[in-house]
């Protein structure tokens, strides 16, 4: 989703994926309100809650109140906190819990753990968060060091770890690019090719939309676009959407989901050039994926179109712009 702040559920980028040991939540028989733990002794129940809760800060913190009634040690508590912000990707919050990551790092005890099958795993998650506190800092060198120590000692992690490396790399790679202004790209819905420089006149803002029917998300996708599109323009953030590919057939399916935009669909709608390839400059890898640009060309943000990044940098340029908020039926 574009707009509605879509957070994944670390399914593929979870740290623990491989290593977490506790049982998934039963389900509920006979109707949603029933406990899926009510057959469990109180201590288990407890703690399955805690360690399963994804729900508002309040009804988190409420498990961890009724699992340390229930005699829950300090480290399965903080194992389900650190799981908790993991899966509603929430580094600032995960970085903030370095010094009691720290302050435990060599009282680990496995028996006590409720997620860690081997103790390298724990310490890889130690020199996870240490990462990610060094890259709050910008400290890039202290997150490298982390962040490499953290692969050596649990490459099966990998997964979890990868995302933060691209992120930095893409910072650095994009910290040199200025998108020329006076290219021009051909329009999908006007005769003329379009100069990016006329796009940005009087705007605070370019936002470029990478988009190809052949991605599945990306046409899903389309309806949380407009209304994003929409909005920015309310408030002078021009938007280009740029199809990547320009075969016939791809021509053919990107007419039709325009066509399901109505007749004036926001935004320009242009095609990539061969020879000058705004993706290939961009580094775009996965669609869609939006670019924030400022007027001298700057490059403000690379990424996916739901990251919080986005948004903060878009409110420091207009600090009225609202995140739409989208219906998910």
């Amino acid at each position: 989703m574009f707009s509605s702040g879509t957070t994944s559920s670390l399914a593929a980028l979870l740290l623990l994926a491989a290593t977490t040991c506790f049982a998934q939540a039963p389900k509920a028989k006979g109707g949603a309100e029933e406990d899926p733990y009510a057959s469990m002794p109180p201590k288990r129940a407890a703690l399955e809650r805690m360690l399963t809760e994804r729900g508002t800060p309040e009804t988190f913190e409420a498990t961890v109140k009724k699992a340390r009634e229930q005699g829950i040690v300090d480290q399965a508590i903080l194992e389900a906190r650190f799981l908790y912000h993991v899966d509603r990707r929430e580094d600032d919050k995960i970085a903030a819990m370095l010094p009691e990551f720290l302050k435990r790092k060599d009282e680990f005890k496995l028996e006590q753990s409720e997620i860690f099958a081997v103790k390298e795993d724990w310490l890889a998650v130690v020199e996870y968060v240490q990462a990610l506190a060094d890259l709050r800092k910008n400290d890039r060198d202290g997150f490298k060091k982390h962040i490499t120590e953290a692969f050596w000692l649990s490459p099966r992690q990998a997964s979890a770890f990868a995302p933060h490396i691209d992120r930095l790399r893409m910072e650095e790679a994009m910290s040199t690019v200025k998108i020329d202004s006076s290219l021009k790209l051909s329009s999908q819905l006007a005769k003329d090719p379009v100069e990016l420089g006329t796009l940005m006149r009087d705007h605070k803002a370019l936002l470029l939309h990478f988009w190809s029917p052949t991605s599945h998300e990306s046409e899903e996708s389309m309806p949380d676009f407009k209304v994003t599109a929409t909005e920015l323009e309310k408030h002078k953030v021009a938007v280009a959407s740029i199809l990547v590919e320009s075969n016939p057939e791809v021509m053919k399916d990107a007419k039709i989901i325009l066509k399901d935009l109505g007749d004036k669909p926001p935004g320009a709608w242009l095609l990539d050039s061969e020879k000058d390839s705004l993706q290939r400059l961009l580094r775009v890898q996965n669609l869609p994926t939006v670019v924030l640009v400022s007027p001298e060309g700057s490059i403000l943000f690379n990424g996916h179109p739901s990251e919080d990044e986005l948004w903060e940098a878009l409110s420091k340029l207009a600090p009225d712009v609202k995140r739409p908020a989208i219906d998910e039926h």
